[in-house]
């Protein structure tokens, strides 16, 4: 099973996609921490500290990255860019606070969560001010078409953790009923990122239609990948105790791909596991070796493996020489999310 983690674009893929894009990172941290250096003056001391302890606590800026190569992808590759882009990382951000108080979660990337180091009204009101000023942002920067694709996004990822809680007690989900849920929590927003950026880019409708499915399919493919590490990974890496989704009843696609697949006898044995807190935490290692009997990891590998090839198919489209290193960066991104071990 472990070979399911240890999948690696190699070394040198690797190292020069990091040193492409490092610059582009370097100039979004700049930005984040110039827009809250702008706002000391106006903000409670308090809440500048959680912000920047939330914000600048490792995270790989996948999100204001997309919407920076989608906009120079598109035509614009001004400084500006960056500005918008960090809509993307606040809201981003906003909704980690959020999530780890509703999960009560102890750590976030190695170190205690928001709501743990300055307590949950610190959290949520935190990620409350995250989530309007990405607005504000990608108001300012975007106009009303961009705000309105932020804003469906915003209100999906609402949608499908309401979603989740709605199927929690359902242990005969189907695929369909997994990424209702995951269009709605991870997919909508990776999506507007890519689709903003273009929009920001002055990219035309088979652009964005382009960058949009572009992030589709990379969301969905980075939505199984965390769930396979969810039960796979290492926590040193991934800075979180592994079976969290286990332990929170949550259905992702291994597992349901397990209980579909399950003979009575076995599907009974999960089932029963499945009802309580107690034994889903007792019982992880039971139902890693369920699901790894029955291909629920690989095959959503797999399916993983098969969203990305969509994905960097959607860029075609760009062919122009000027083109060539942001659609080199994107493709290399993708390849990246089926890589990556944190």
């Amino acid at each position: 099973m472990s070979a399911l983690i240890e999948k690696r674009t190699d070394s040198t893929g690797n190292a020069e996609l990091k040193k492409r894009i490092a610059p582009d990172i370097l100039r979004i941290e700049e930005e984040m921490r110039s827009d809250l250096s702008s706002l000391s003056g106006q903000l409670d001391a308090l809440l500048l500290e959680v912000l920047h302890y939330g914000l600048f606590n490792g995270g790989k800026r996948f999100r204001p990255l997309l919407a920076v190569l989608a906009a120079r992808l598109s035509g614009k590759a001004d400084e500006d860019v960056f500005r918008m882009a960090i809509a993307f990382e606040y809201l981003h951000v906003a909704t980690l606070f959020h999530d780890d108080v509703i999960d009560g979660a102890e750590t976030r990337r190695g170190k205690p969560a928001v709501c743990r180091a300055y307590g949950t009204a610190a959290a949520i009101l935190a990620g409350d001010f995250l989530h309007a000023r990405s607005m504000a942002i990608i108001g300012e920067m975007g106009g009303v078409e961009a705000l309105k694709i932020f804003s469906r996004a915003t209100s999906g990822m609402v949608d499908g953790e309401f979603l989740q809680l709605r199927n929690a007690a359902n242990f005969n989900q189907a695929e369909q009923d997994y990424f209702a849920v995951v269009t709605g929590k991870t997919v909508l927003l990776i999506a507007a990122t890519t689709e903003i950026g273009s929009l920001y880019g002055g990219g035309n409708d088979s652009n964005r239609q382009a960058l949009r499915n572009y992030g589709t399919n990379l969301g969905c493919a980075f939505q199984i990948i965390d769930d396979l590490l969810d039960y796979l990974g290492d926590q040193k890496n991934t800075g979180k105790v592994v079976g969290n989704d286990l332990v929170e009843g949550k259905m992702t696609l291994p597992l349901i791909l397990a209980m579909q697949r399950a003979g009575q006898k076995d599907r009974d044995f999960l089932t029963r596991i499945l009802q309580r807190p107690d034994t889903r935490r007792k019982c992880f290692r039971d139902v890693v070796d369920m699901i790894d009997k029955y291909d629920g990891f690989t095959d959503s590998r797999s399916k993983a493996e098969e969203l990305v090839k969509e994905a960097e198919s959607e860029l075609e489209i760009f062919q122009l020489s000027e083109q060539r290193k942001d659609r080199t960066v994107l493709e290399g991104l993708a390849r990246y999310v089926l890589a990556r071990n944190k």
